[in-house]
């Protein structure tokens, strides 16, 4: 239920079929508590008929005894169908959010274009909640039903007029609610969608605060954060005064409704067509039937919401593949050979380029944009637009996208750290070698990195990245710009140590840092154009070639 066409149908049917067993279950103990209910009236009137007014004691105990037994069988009924009912909710809800994180961490992507964290987090919890509330909705609903036929039934037996009157308003008033439901969906949606909105940019703005207080950009950000909440907060109210609305005039017309039973019913004993027993259980009804009315109300309600979470669940769970899917594994062993041939995507135009096994070729890109594009393509974050990218022989589309990043691991220069220490940033068996060609051995493994990384400085940030690539140990390593905020000393033991560890590896160093480039077997210069202008060791294009001196010295 992945990158195809999902509707949100789709999604509360799966989350209704998923969960059909607790559904049935719980429906069946709601009916039945319902049904008591609406018999407790019944059952006091006959009470009143055959036992008070005829001063039958024995008759008045075995009937209050029938009425105490109704009372256990509709709370137990409650008790338990509530349970069952919300652990179907809880459990469709759960495994939404199984299948929405599963979709945004696939490895083939896509999921995450034109959405902010924040706002995939708001879809992953409040709208599969809301989703989960249907289950809930469907099983109080079908209840309400049962107790609304039991109690025409008992009208009916009463007096057929007014049996008919309740069989035949129910269906206007259900009729009237979903009418007045559409509004509360529409508005529901933009709500959703407005909250997610603020959330999103509130986690972007505090994933980077620093950088703004840098910047001295505090009140912009402010501003924006103020213009989005208070667009989410308008679009909350709408939907608040929708559902208001809704549930208001539902209570109103079902008020009117009810009032209008009862007078009916009064006067029917009035004129002697029903008993006092009946009067009483006619009125007993006409309460009872608030209760039923106002679930189907909140019912609704909470179908309005869930259709339009359910829809929002579905535009993520069937975004498109940022990549297709392969199915082929790399051959085994990865001997890491990797070959570009006339790649041309963005700006990259008929790029060719190939790295040897166990080598360590340097890249000096005269154009980032040039830079950000061959990376995206090797780590198939993209497809190209033209052209062929192959691992081994075999083209990187045809292979499964997981198992093409455990053979080669692009590691970008800004890569986030998780909360905890350095060293559960850094796991694997080659976590001391890894930290010590990294320079990050000197921070210590217990060190807390904080959330983000963000107890550390920029560049012990980065080399506990690179730590962590290293330590993955992949056939295939490539390294952007690795070195940028450490001092000349530390980058200098860094290319040492990645030279040492990745010995009889391939790996590609992205970068312009002549001590990186120096550590190369061969570096190639691509030039503005995106086009691989000059080939050799690092000594020899310092001394023979202009534009590369002029790159990686300036």
């Amino acid at each position: 239920m992945t990158g195809g066409v999902v509707t949100g149908r789709d999604v509360l049917r799966r989350a209704v079929v998923g969960q059909r067993r607790r559904l049935v279950g719980s429906a069946l103990l709601g009916a039945g508590h319902q049904a008591g209910e609406a018999l407790t009236p019944m059952l006091i009137g006959v009470i009143v008929d055959h036992a008070i007014a005829e001063g039958d004691s024995g008759a008045l105990v075995l009937l209050l005894g029938a009425l105490g037994v109704c009372y256990l069988v509709l709370s137990f009924s409650f008790r338990f169908g509530s349970r069952i009912g919300e652990r179907a909710a809880e459990t469709a809800a759960h495994e939404l959010r199984v299948d929405l994180v599963r979709r945004v961490l696939h490895p083939a992507g896509g999921a995450e274009r034109g959405r902010l964290p924040g706002a995939l987090a708001s879809v992953a919890t409040e709208d599969a909640r809301r989703v989960g509330v249907v289950l809930m909705a469907l099983v109080l609903g079908f209840g309400a039903l049962m107790g609304l036929l039991v109690g025409s039934v008992a009208l009916l037996r009463i007096s057929l007029p007014l049996g008919l009157l309740v069989l035949l308003g129910t269906p206007v008033l259900l009729w009237l609610g979903h009418l007045l439901s559409k509004p509360l969906e529409r508005r529901s949606a933009t709500e959703q969608e407005a909250a997610a909105l603020a959330s999103g940019v509130a986690a972007d703005l505090v994933s980077g605060l620093r950088v703004l207080k840098g910047l001295g950009a505090e009140t912009a950000a402010t501003d924006r954060y103020r213009r989005i909440s208070e667009d989410s907060l308008a679009a909350t109210l709408r939907a608040a005064r929708a559902e208001a609305g809704q549930q208001g005039v539902t209570l109103a017309v079902t008020g009117v409704f009810v009032a209008l039973v009862a007078l009916v019913g009064g006067r029917f004993a009035a004129s002697g067509d029903i008993s006092l027993g009946e009067l009483v259980s006619a009125l007993g009804l006409a309460l009872f039937l608030l209760t039923p009315f106002q679930t189907l109300a909140w019912v609704n309600t909470e179908l309005a919401q869930g259709r339009a979470s359910a829809a929002r669940v579905a535009d993520v769970l069937a975004a498109p593949w940022a990549v297709e899917p392969g199915g082929e594994p790399p051959a085994a062993p990865v001997r890491g050979e990797l070959a570009v041939r006339a790649l041309d995507h963005d700006a990259v135009r008929a790029l060719d380029l190939t790295t040897h096994p166990g080598e360590l070729l340097g890249l000096a890109v005269a154009d980032p944009a040039h830079a950000d594009t061959l990376l995206r393509c090797l780590g198939r974050e993209t497809d190209p637009a033209g052209g062929t990218l192959l691992l081994d022989g075999t083209a990187l589309t045809a292979l499964d996208p997981a198992a093409l990043r455990a053979a080669v691991l692009v590691a970008p220069h800004d890569a986030d750290l998780f909360s905890g220490t350095v060293a559960d940033n850094v796991p694997g068996a080659a976590q001391a070698a890894a930290l010590a060609a990294a320079g990050a051995d000197a921070l210590g493994a217990d060190t807390q990195a904080g959330e983000g990384g963000r107890a550390l400085s920029g560049g012990q940030r980065q080399r506990v990245a690179l730590a962590r690539a290293l330590a993955d140990d992949p056939p295939v390593l490539v390294l952007h710009d690795p070195t940028t905020a450490v001092d000349a000393v530390t980058e200098a033991r860094i290319a040492a140590g990645i030279r040492d560890l990745r010995h009889g590896r391939t790996t590609v160093l992205v970068t312009t840092s002549p001590t990186l480039l120096a550590i190369a077997d061969r570096v190639l210069l691509l030039d503005e154009a995106g086009r691989v202008t000059a080939e050799g060791r690092h000594a020899d294009l310092l001394r023979d070639h202009p534009d590369y001196q002029r790159l990686v010295l300036s």
